[in-house]
């Protein structure tokens, strides 16, 4: 009898590991319309067709189970490869989250505290400076103490002050590239803690903690993950995060096996017409995955697919658990998706330590659910996941910009529309 409980006992613990881990291949679910559903191929096909996207990627997760996974338009327009559901993208500053998920980890092994300053692990960033005045014409400024120091916390929540190279505040970009600091975006042959530690040395847009910046704060993240492990980014993420989920398919370094499943980069002439992305164009070779580095962007150097993000974004509605292992504490990931930010400093929505969540006013003017998290990548892809509706969504496409970005919430509006 005690040898038939133990086996009861051992099933029941394979089959709820085992419904825990999501299969690329969709299953028809009870609580979809199908025909309502339908009309994603209906919208992107009229959108490949009229020459406004070039290709995409859908996917969608449902209680557990991938529901629909599938490739419109085209990997490559010019040789006519059709999209697969497998294509690899580079997926920009959807590396912020794992990246994040990564300092989490750490936190929970007693590594650090969350509002502890991160000069304590970078000597650089010890008594940082906030910008008084700044002139444009030899981007010399003057500058004044900061209040108090710059914490993990200020660095999840981009409210450290801290702004981007590239894409950011023009006064800040114009001071990081005179520093020759790096925005993480394509491929840099530099080291990494040394490129953080001159940002250190620079002053800060404003107050630690007084607004939210989108800017280098997961980059600088990933450069305390390295200073405290002892280990790369990218050895870190595979060890703890990539192979115990079994995410086969994200990398820093894209294997040269791999290579023939990337999609192709676009973006617009001046026409708003579709044109190939040039090596030369930003400053971004788009052939960066495939470039051999070990200066890892903890805020936009990953590539990956559709699935295998999805897995990560599983394991946080399972709050932490995905594959029979736990790889962060249930209760750490409810701290992590957790709004941080004072009311109306994200707008209608808030903050938390590496997502957007949705609030109450902005649940109430469009389809996402309140506690709805999310982000998205550079070069146009972007996912959520709505733990009400038990659900993830990915839209995967590689184009920026795009004059016809409104697609994407025609697609959110189509999902949502479809549940019954």
């Amino acid at each position: 009898m005690k040898s038939i409980i133990c086996a009861l006992l051992l099933f029941f613990s394979l089959q709820n590991a085992i419904s825990q881990t999501l299969s690329p291949i969709p299953k028809r679910h009870a609580g979809i319309d199908y025909d309502r559903l339908s009309q994603i191929d209906t919208l992107l096909n009229r959108y490949v067709d009229q020459n406004w996207l070039a290709g995409a990627v859908v996917l969608i997760v449902k209680d557990n189970q991938v529901v629909y996974t599938k490739g419109s338009g085209y990997a490559n327009r010019e040789t006519k490869k059709t999209m697969q559901p497998d294509a690899i993208f580079r997926i920009m500053s959807q590396t912020k989250a794992i990246t994040s998920f990564a300092v989490m980890q750490l936190l929970e092994k007693g590594k650090f505290r969350l509002d502890q300053s991160i000069a304590d692990f970078i000597p650089s960033f010890k008594n940082p400076t906030v910008i008084k005045s700044f002139n444009r014409a030899d981007s010399s400024y003057t500058s004044g103490p900061a209040k108090r120091e710059i914490t993990f916390r200020d660095l999840l929540t981009h409210s450290s002050g801290i702004s981007y190279p590239d894409i950011g505040n023009d006064t800040m970009q114009a001071i990081y590239a005179k520093h020759r600091i790096p925005s993480g975006l394509g491929y840099f042959n530099e080291n990494l803690l040394a490129k953080m530690s001159d940002l250190g040395k620079l002053p800060l847009l404003h107050q630690p903690g007084e607004r939210f910046t989108y800017g280098l704060n997961t980059d600088l993240l990933g450069c305390l993950v390295e200073v405290i492990s002892g280990e790369s980014l990218e050895s870190f993420c595979h060890k703890n995060i990539f192979t115990p989920l079994g995410m086969k398919d994200t990398y820093f370094n894209v294997p040269a096996s791999k290579a023939g499943r990337m999609a192709t980069v676009y973006t617009e002439n001046e026409k708003q017409q579709i044109i190939e992305w040039s090596p030369t164009f930003r400053n971004i070779n788009p052939s960066y995955p495939l470039m051999p580095k070990t200066y890892f962007s903890g805020g936009a150097g990953l590539s990956s697919t559709a699935f295998d993000y999805s897995i990560f974004l599983q394991m946080l509605l399972n709050g932490g658990r995905y594959n029979g292992k736990q790889i962060l504490g249930r209760r750490m990931v409810e701290l992590m998706l957790s709004p941080q930010l004072d009311d109306e400093m994200f707008g209608p929505d808030n903050f938390c330590l590496g997502f957007k969540i949705t609030g109450k006013k902005s649940s109430q003017m469009a389809l996402f659910n309140e506690g709805c998290f999310s982000w998205g990548g550079y070069y146009g892809t972007s996912y959520w996941a709505d733990p009400k509706e038990k659900m993830i969504a990915l839209i995967m496409t590689q184009q920026n910009p795009n004059s016809h970005w409104d697609y994407t919430e025609k697609l959110v509006n189509i999902i949502y529309s479809s549940l019954k």
